[in-house]
């Protein structure tokens, strides 16, 4: 027997290529396929989630232009092909690879879109190796950047209507650099003003801004807190904003600040601009806290002072400062628990084959079914509609065969998706239905003007505003949205798991 010769691979912890951040399954998948000869064989993969974050009662969509990059860009380099013949990866699927390019079909909601569970969020259609090898980029993409973005849009008030100037400060407690950039990017989508990643403004540019002044070890470095307040102001005269908990809020921080600012008075007396902007403390009893130096600014005519807060804040603590002390901050650092969404830091979305396209142009289903029901997936290369009511916002998402269309003002049977409704088959007249799957990328190339960062912003915010009801965005025991199926969808779905499994969903 021939000894086959593989050039042996040398680590290097500097290389990097995203087509690389793959499951080691997905290689061994696409090798087999490609060896019985099913290299051009088009496959359709739905990207969906089961449960929202929190159990709250909407999720945002969120990842999609990184995502599109990433598909832009994909290729393989020398390295990762030594690298995979090592793993027994064949040399022919190897020098398939060496020259392979994405020209594959991406349907996906727009980036901010609010979204709910099972629903697809991306759709792929793509050639096998396309199809199958993305997999992991893209839940990792998608999901935390819709974890992140979700939880941000809470955290910042836009879910209740009270939006609140929250600062993003995680990226020390972010799970790396990529969650701590991208993660800021997110968490402004979500509401965010800002953040103290300089990075993420680097990379995103100004409406991703950078901010922060000054921490305990700027003060505990002169002789004197006074002497550092002094220092800050003179380096930043339009820009003080101080941080008053180094050493005591009230018998240290307040009465220096005070001074501070009557030193300001006196050295810029026509420029009201060069004054105290405002005060963090980021520890003790933050509600009783605001309300003394409130108090004692308002006091001493220096109402102009804002007050900020931070320490290991969420939205339940903003939000009970609020409600039950009226301690009304006017900004907030928030940190680990935005960057890492630290009360379900899991979003849980699932890619999986739903379609395989034939030589004469039709789609056969494919379903994973399982003997948990709520696992069993959607069959069939699907299409997303949301329908709104007469006041334009989301009645409920209808998911249907691709080429099926639903029209305003004509009546539709669905099926309720939830095996709990008390009404499972239900007839519908949409009075007004959009299509919320949108062509990203036809064959390898993006199909749309990509909104900037600002109208994101924006299209969340409004969203939030005018387009969901009311009862999904409460914090306790949201409404669940109504997500159905056409009568064919759902037939499918039943006839394929009675076949695969013998069972009746």
């Amino acid at each position: 027997m021939t000894e086959i010769s593989v050039q042996p691979y040398i680590p290097d912890e500097d290389y990097y290529n995203p087509a690389m951040i793959t499951d080691f399954y997905e290689f061994t998948m696409a090798n087999c396929l490609f060896l019985h000869g099913f290299k051009d064989t088009i496959m359709v993969f739905d990207m969906f989630f089961r449960k929202n974050p929190d159990d709250q009662g909407y999720t945002i969509s969120c990842g999609q232009q990184k995502l599109l990059k990433f598909l832009k860009e994909y290729h393989f380099n020398e390295q990762d092909l030594i690298w995979l013949r090592t793993k027994g990866m064949s040399q022919e699927f190897c020098d398939y690879l060496r020259t392979y390019q994405w020209k594959g079909d991406v349907y996906m909601l727009r980036e901010g879109t609010v979204c709910y569970p099972q629903v697809p969020m991306v759709r792929i259609e793509c050639d096998m190796v396309g199809a199958i090898l993305i997999e992991t980029y893209l839940l990792q993409t998608m999901n935390f950047h819709s974890l992140i973005a979700t939880k941000a849009t809470k955290i910042s008030g836009l879910n209740i209507h009270r939006s609140r100037n929250v600062m993003e400060f995680g990226t020390r407690r972010a799970q790396g650099a990529s969650a701590g950039n991208d993660g800021a990017y997110a968490a402004v989508l979500g509401g965010c003003v800002g953040t103290a990643n300089c990075l993420a403004e680097m990379k995103y540019g100004s409406d991703v801004n950078a901010l922060g002044t000054i921490a305990h070890s700027f003060i505990e470095f002169y002789p004197t807190e006074l002497d550092a307040f002094r220092a800050y102001a003179e380096t930043y005269p339009e820009k003080v904003s101080l941080l008053l908990d180094t050493y005591n809020i009230f018998e240290s921080g307040l009465p220096n600040l005070i001074k501070l600012d009557d030193e300001m008075i006196a050295k810029y007396p026509d420029d009201p601009n060069r004054r105290v902007k405002s005060a963090r403390i980021d520890s003790g009893d933050l509600a009783r806290g605001y309300k003394r130096l409130r108090k004692a600014l308002d006091k001493a005519g220096k109402s102009y002072i804002k007050l900020v807060a931070s320490n290991s804040l969420d939205e339940k603590k903003m939000a009970n400062m609020e409600l039950y002390e009226d301690a009304h901050f006017d900004s907030y650092g928030v940190g680990e628990k935005l960057i890492t969404s630290a009360t379900d830091p899991v979003f849980g979305g699932v890619y999986k084959l739903v379609a395989v396209k034939e030589a004469d142009g039709t789609y056969t289903p494919k379903m994973k079914c399982s003997d948990t029901v709520s696992k069993a997936i959607i069959p069939g290369k699907l299409m997303a509609w949301r329908v709104f009511d007469e006041d334009g916002k989301g009645q409920c998402d209808i998911i249907a065969m691709d080429d099926e269309v639903i029209e305003n003002g004509i009546a539709i049977e669905v099926v309720n998706l939830d095996p709990d409704a008390f009404e499972s088959h239900r007839v519908l007249i949409p009075y007004h239905v959009e299509r919320i799957l949108v062509p990203h990328m036809i064959n390898g190339e993006i199909a749309l003007d990509l909104p900037t960062i600002a109208q994101k912003k924006d299209y969340i915010k409004e969203q939030l505003e005018n387009r969901v009801w009311e009862s999904e965005l409460r914090p306790e025991f949201p409404h669940k949205h109504y997500v159905d199926l056409t009568l064919r969808v759902a037939k499918t779905r039943e006839e394929m798991y009675r076949r695969l499994n013998g069972g009746k969903i």
